[in-house]
């Protein structure tokens, strides 16, 4: 990959970021301003019974999990440790898929870390998903959240179908493989001549 390809790449990658952050701290701020207090009971039906708005507050991480938990530091470094490490693999061979992957999940995870800035260590969350027939009802969650989720299934998928880019750096092209190659071979040629011319 050429570097005016690459530089292009990181900047349509850094452009998802911006609008996941932009898009999610947006909504929380309308759902904050207009649902206010939270947990009060107030739901607003987006698809009927299905799909709706509810404002709570999250002090554990994606979805509710580890609430008011230690445990939930350590996952987080860990996470992001290893979402840095494989976009740094990438920063110079990665397709515009894999760059656009990490900017779902970076873009996530920027929009619920400036919540907990903000608001002293929780985040707004507000899609409540239900399935009313079968007594199902998901945790609530925010736009931060699915673009993370999304994010992680696409990278999921990305490392199925083996488009992650090596760790050993840019890959080689096929006409420079070939061009290897004919170097190679005219090489061995001028060589078996000279064997072949005696004193």
């Amino acid at each position: 990959m050429s570097a005016r390809r690459a530089r292009l790449y990181d900047l349509l990658a850094l452009l998802v970021i911006v609008l996941v952050v932009a898009f999610d701290q947006w909504t929380k701020a309308l759902v904050v301003s207009y649902l206010s207090p939270p947990d009060s009971g107030h739901v607003v039906p987006l698809l009927g019974d299905y799909l709706s708005l509810y404002y709570t507050r999250n002090s554990g991480a994606a979805f509710g999990l580890f609430a008011n938990s230690a445990v939930l530091a350590g996952l987080i470094a860990v996470a992001v440790a290893v979402v840095i490490t494989l976009y740094l693999r990438g920063l110079n061979s990665g397709p515009l898929s894999y760059k656009l992957v990490f900017g779902l999940i970076i873009g996530g995870a920027v929009g619920n870390l400036i919540d907990r800035v903000r608001h002293g260590g929780y985040v707004v969350d507000f899609i409540l998903f239900r399935i009313p027939q079968i007594g199902f009802r998901f945790a609530v969650f925010n736009l931060a959240d699915a673009a993370i989720s999304v994010g992680v299934v696409l990278l999921l998928l990305l490392m199925l179908g083996g488009a992650l880019p090596r760790a050993s750096g840019p890959r080689e092209s096929a006409q420079e493989r070939q061009a290897a190659q004919g170097y190679w071979k005219t090489a061995e040629r001028g060589e078996q001549r000279e064997e072949h011319v005696g004193p």
